[in-house]
């Protein structure tokens, strides 16, 4: 708007700069002796973290030093981050004199009325929760020397708890008043930002009286954001909703109030809801893995890779049943080589179509779920049925990107898209499986391959088939199955815990690699991986519930993004 215009000449050092504020930038031209324009750097308003009075250094460390016509504006700063998919954002700071300090105190004054009416997004209060046992145990640490700074800088409050036990993020949220906060944040990794979607997810459907058990209800958006600091042994969500594992960008991302809509799995077993996804899903393979290494719990996280290579030579395979319910091939496909960026058309898309009409949505999915879990026989062209063997059986409602799989486990996924790709590896040669956990770590095609299949889907299931020929392992396997059917009334976070106090079937050894080849016997059921927590049965029903949370976040930028950002002042 032309009436929040301000220009002047002001000085950087002893060189002279033209800036001009407008309604939503601020710009800087660095002018010659000639009066003649050089380098212009342009910030959006959006993007200006604060201005302070006089020069001023916030990380590593805040120093002030006072001047009557000196005023200091920080800002986002993009860099490369390298190998990684993201780029890095930078507390950028440049250090303004005046000619007077009325000019000085006009030009502050303007700045925090542009952010005050250009950054209503941005939180004025957070309920931050700190992990200090997860990761390497930095989590205080990262947060109180380059975080809190950033959150002072920009007029955040902040009430600020550390964790001492299992779950305390999520039954604070689920049970504490949260009035006057505009989000809620983990400092910590995968662990804790779960605890906060079960709490925010479970908080939410409780004031609304919905049941989450109920696989045909459509639940509610959650109202506060949630904002997630990287400082975990493992960083999944961070990684593919930004790009980058980096305690400032995701601060900065909070700051500025950014908003990336979030879709999310709920899992079901024996008629109840037991665990909310994000990232994964996953049975054979990735839940043996996970299953193997809490054995190892010792070995740190090499115990990940010690598992992998123990499952993989164990050569194990599970009979099963998979049904799904496939979304519009219309509207995308997991092989479209297209990537979820920041700005994707397909979630902006989706957000018009997940929400023009919430009853027509609620009424479809009652039916189509009614269909599977009331009537046995499936509809033709609804409900679709496959049954063998399977190495793996995975779903993921985003690419699931993390530093050693740069691309993820379905590079095409979408962030915010009411959907998931489910991915199904057939029993198959061990060497073919290699090749199949190797591409992950590469650009090749991880589904061009003839024992694996990818579906975009809106709902799958998963059950253990009666008749096969190892019928008496599955005798066997048949009560740790069944074994919550009693448990109906006990409620889905008890259950869960009340299984890992029981002692579990132990899934039968197969024969070391070299004789599994041509003698193995494969165990008869999996486990499976739930966002790196183990849920002990396998008969599941999975529902895609679209953008159920918001992030502070906003999808990965590229490198175009750089190419089109401000540039500092060298």
């Amino acid at each position: 708007m032309e009436t929040d215009r301000l220009e002047s000449s002001l000085w950087v050092g002893r060189k002279r700069y033209r800036a001009v504020l407008t309604g939503w930038h601020l710009k800087w031209t660095e002018v010659d002796k000639k009066n003649r324009d050089k380098k212009t750097t342009s910030v959006p308003v959006q993007e200006v973290v604060g201005v302070e009075e006089g020069r001023v250094e916030v990380l590593p460390r805040k120093t002030v030093e006072e001047s009557e016509t000196d005023f200091t504006v920080f800002y986002v700063k993009r860099s490369s981050a390298g190998g990684s998919s993201g780029l890095l954002w930078r507390l950028g700071r440049i250090q303004f004199s005046c000619p007077s300090q009325v000019l000085r105190d006009q030009w502050t004054k303007h700045i925090r009325s542009s952010l005050r009416t250009h950054g209503t997004s941005r939180p004025q209060k957070l309920l931050v929760f700190i992990n200090p046992f997860g990761g390497r145990k930095k989590g205080r640490a990262i947060y109180h020397s380059r975080v809190a700074p950033l959150f002072e800088l920009a007029g955040i409050s902040c009430h600020v708890i550390v964790t001492d036990r299992a779950n305390q993020a999520r039954d604070h949220v689920l049970m504490k008043d949260l009035t006057g906060f505009d989000g809620v944040v983990c400092v910590g990794g995968d662990g804790m930002f779960s605890e906060l979607l079960h709490g925010l997810i479970g908080r939410t459907q409780q004031e609304a009286g919905l049941s989450e058990d109920d696989t045909t209800v459509t639940l509610q958006p959650c109202p506060l954001h949630i904002g997630i600091i990287p400082a975990g042994s493992t960083d999944c969500v961070c990684f593919a909703t930004v790009g980058v594992v980096d305690p400032v960008t995701s601060a900065l991302h909070i700051v500025i109030g950014d908003s990336q809509p979030l879709d999310v799995c709920s899992v079901h077993h024996a008629s109840a809801l037991v665990r909310y996804s994000v990232s994964l899903v996953g049975y054979g393979f990735y839940g043996d893995v996970l299953a193997e290494s809490e054995k190892h719990r010792w070995m740190g996280p090499l115990r990940y890779d010690y598992s992998g290579t123990v499952v993989y030579l164990s050569n194990r395979s599970y009979a099963g049943v998979v049904q799904f319910l496939p979304a519009d091939p219309l509207l995308s496909s997991p092989r479209d080589k297209t990537r979820c960026l920041s700005g994707c058309s397909v979630c902006s898309r989706s957000t018009e179509r997940l929400f023009q009409s919430s009853s027509d949505c609620s009424s479809l999915y009652s039916s189509s779920f009614s269909q599977l879990t009331v009537t046995p026989d499936l509809s033709p062209g609804e409900w679709v049925s496959v049954e063998g063997r399977f190495r793996c059986v995975s779903l993921t409602c985003m690419s699931s990107s993390c530093p050693r799989s740069p691309l993820g486990l379905s590079p095409s996924a979408h962030l915010a898209d009411g959907t998931g790709d489910l991915i199904l590896v057939w029993d198959t040669h061990p060497l073919g499986f290699l090749k199949f956990l190797y591409r992950h770590t590469s650009t090749q095609d991880q589904f061009d391959l003839p024992f694996v299949e990818v579906h975009r889907v809106k709902a799958a299931r998963f059950t253990l088939v009666s008749e096969l020929e190892e019928g008496a392992a599955y005798e066997e396997a048949e009560p740790a199955a069944h074994a919550t059917d009693e448990d109906d009334a006990v409620g889905s976070q008890q259950r869960l815990e009340q299984h890992r106090a029981e002692p579990q079937m132990e899934p039968k050894s197969s024969p070391p690699f070299l004789c599994g080849l041509c003698c193995r016997k494969s165990a008869p059921a999996s486990v499976w991986n739930c966002d790196g927590e183990i849920l002990p049965f396998s008969n599941i029903l999975c529902r895609i519930h679209g953008q159920l949370v918001r992030l502070y976040a906003r999808g990965i930028e590229d490198e175009a993004s750089l190419h089109g950002s401000c540039e500092g002042i060298p």
